[in-house]
C-alpha cells in the first residue's frame, strides 16, 4: 500500500515538474534546455580562481602565475624584486653552476649590488590583490 502511494505522489511531482518547468532554473536564469555543453573554467570558477582569472584576462598577474620578466641587473636596468614591506631577504646566484648562494638584504628605494657578483636589484613595493 506505501509503495502505490509512493508511486502516485513520484509520479505526480514528476508530471508538474514537466509541465511547470520547476526544479530546472540555473544561475542566471538559464534554463537546462539553453545551455550548451560543458561550462568553461571562466563560467565555473569562483573566490580566489576567479579573481586570477578576471586580472589574467585584463593583463595583470596578480599572484605572480606568470613567468618573471628578464632583466639585465644593470644600474640602468635592475632586477626587480616585488614586496609588501619595505626589506625583504634575496639569494643571487651569481654564477650559473654555482652551487653556493649569496643572501644579502635588500632595502626599498634606490637598486642595490650583490656583494658577489655585482647585479642590481630593486624592491618594488607589491600590494596583494586580497
Amino acid at each position: 500500500m506505501a509503495s502505490r502511494v509512493l508511486a502516485r505522489s513520484c509520479a505526480a511531482v514528476c508530471s508538474a515538474v514537466r509541465t511547470t518547468g520547476v526544479g530546472t532554473v540555473h544561475k542566471a536564469g538559464r534554463t537546462m534546455g539553453t545551455l550548451k555543453g560543458i561550462p568553461t573554467d571562466e563560467e565555473q570558477a569562483t573566490g580566489l580562481e576567479r579573481r586570477a582569472i578576471q586580472a589574467l584576462a585584463k593583463g595583470q598577474d596578480p599572484y605572480s602565475i606568470l613567468k618573471p620578466k628578464h632583466y639585465s641587473g644593470t644600474k640602468e636596468d635592475p632586477h626587480i624584486v616585488p614586496s609588501i614591506n619595505n626589506k625583504r631577504l634575496v639569494g643571487c646566484l651569481c654564477e650559473e653552476d654555482n652551487t653556493a648562494i649569496v643572501w644579502f638584504w635588500l632595502h626599498e628605494g634606490n637598486a642595490q649590488r650583490c656583494p658577489s657578483c655585482g647585479s642590481y636589484y630593486q624592491l618594488v613595493h607589491h600590494e596583494l590583490p586580497h
